[in-house]
């Protein structure tokens, strides 16, 4: 378990200090200890989000057909066949 060396101070309005106490109180643990785990659950939700897309399946299958479909990029193939500065190891 990580050692808990840093402090996180908020300020909430009455009703919602008595709603995280109650909560707390029903899941039998300490208000810091709720609100940490329901942060974190949320979160990681939040961050989840970001690195995962979710799409219909069909639309799926036509983005990657479309990666996969070769597109002409003459300006690419340039690049890719003038001589190296350096060599690949």
């Amino acid at each position: 378990m990580a050692t808990k060396s840093k402090r996180l101070e908020m300020r909430v309005d009455e009703e919602t200090s008595a709603l995280l106490s109650r909560a707390a109180s029903l899941s039998r643990e300490p208000v810091s200890t709720f609100v940490t785990r329901a942060a974190r659950a949320e979160a990681g939700r939040v961050l989840a989000r970001a690195d995962v897309t979710l799409m219909p399946a069909e639309q799926f299958d036509v983005l990657v057909e479309s990666l996969e479909r070769a597109d002409r990029a003459p300006a690419l193939a340039r690049a890719a066949a003038r001589r190296r500065r350096f060599d690949r190891a």
